[in-house]
């Protein structure tokens, strides 16, 4: 497990974040190596988010070997998963912005609602498992599923989240596709 920086330990507001978000890697069954257009993307962020999903832990090592990774269990993930440092769930703080992750949000109907039950501080609430980018806010809370990279379902595209937060707030939010077009 890659330590590098102590995402818990950032809270300067000058503090300027790039975070990829990912989720559903599925790997070796859907990702055996890192996609080159995903690694292009990782390139300079400051940390990574993994919502779950890895399947086995050196998709992991791979991943920090771009940024520090915060990651969490999903449905699929084994014990290697869990000893790497995935928990159930997360809740950190990354430039003064209360950040939660999980895997399953369980289904869109009452999502906001639930969220903010489940993790009442979060002002941004990272999770996967469906393999369908959202982003919405709610009553101050956002919602962010950046997709698959790798096992798209019935998505047009593979697609990534980025994240840039500044001042405890996210200033940009995008879902990036790393695969063509069908």
């Amino acid at each position: 497990m890659r330590t590098g920086l102590d995402v818990t330990a950032i809270g300067g507001h000058d503090v300027r974040m790039l975070v990829a978000v990912l989720s559903d890697t599925h790997s070796p069954r859907h990702w055996t190596s890192c996609p080159s257009e995903v690694a292009r993307q990782l390139r300079g962020v400051d940390l990574i988010l993994h919502a779950g999903d890895v399947c086995t832990s050196p998709t992991l090592d791979e991943l920090a070997g771009f940024a520090p990774v915060r990651v969490v269990l999903g449905n699929n993930d084994g014990p290697d998963v869990a000893a790497w440092g995935a928990e159930p769930t997360l809740e950190t703080e990354l430039d003064g912005l209360a950040v939660a992750m999980i895997h399953d949000s369980g289904p869109a109907a009452g999502r906001p609602a639930r969220l903010r039950r489940r993790f009442p501080a979060a002002d941004l609430v990272v999770f996967g498992h469906s393999h369908i980018p959202w982003d919405e806010s709610v009553a101050g809370q956002r919602a962010f599923n950046p997709g698959s990279p790798t096992d798209r379902r019935r998505q047009p595209r593979g697609t990534i989240g980025l994240l840039r937060i500044e001042n405890a707030k996210v200033t940009s939010a995008r879902i990036v596709a790393v695969t063509p077009p069908p």
